[in-house]
């Protein structure tokens, strides 16, 4: 049965930092709504009812898009180990990118990872339990390297290059708040 809370229990923060896999949800008013899964040393519980992600370099950048129209935020976690147990934190979400008064705290806590773009805060008003007990049973083999591979061998002009062409528009056309460095000056 499900069971909602108003916060992060010290219980649930345990199961939180237990896991390898936790998937994000975010939708604008219009356009597609994104579910992105997410891995490596990425999420921390900064409390109760706040936790923050660092965000790398990918294919895409939906999340920052969306937050920038509707700054609301699911984040999921499912237990694939152990006990059955599905956790999802709403609430409402911001972006902190570098240069940002906060950036520097936030990356702080995570380990350095190539191609870091942006830490996501969400300040959480509803914590829901469900059972999850249709979810499979699986065996955590590791990390996959691969993403942090492709950033730690592009330069620092390359990478940004990559996110201009890639990262400054969501699939909708949206902007995601990425600076336009290849603005130019007149």
């Amino acid at each position: 049965m499900a069971k909602q809370l108003p916060a992060i229990s010290d219980h649930l923060k345990a199961f939180i930092e237990a896991q390898h896999v936790y998937f994000v949800g975010t939708a604008a008013p219009d356009g597609h709504v994104n579910v992105s899964p997410k891995g490596m040393d990425s999420l921390r519980v900064l409390g109760p009812n706040r936790v923050a992600w660092l965000n790398v370099t990918g294919s895409g950048n939906e999340t920052a898009a969306h937050l920038r129209q509707l700054p609301r935020m699911t984040v999921m976690f499912c237990a694939l180990e152990g006990p059955p147990l599905i956790l999802r934190l709403y609430g409402t979400a911001r972006t902190v990118q570098p240069g940002d008064r906060e950036w520097n705290d936030l990356a702080a806590l995570f380990p350095p990872l190539p191609g870091a773009r942006q830490v996501f805060v969400l300040d959480v008003d509803l914590v829901q339990t469900s059972c999850g007990m249709a979810v499979p049973l699986m065996d955590f083999r590791g990390d996959r390297d691969d993403l942090n591979g492709w950033a730690a061998r592009q330069t620092p002009e390359q990478l940004d290059d990559y996110r201009q062409r890639k990262n400054t528009r969501s699939i909708d056309g949206f902007a995601t708040g990425l600076p336009d460095t290849h603005a130019t000056v007149s």
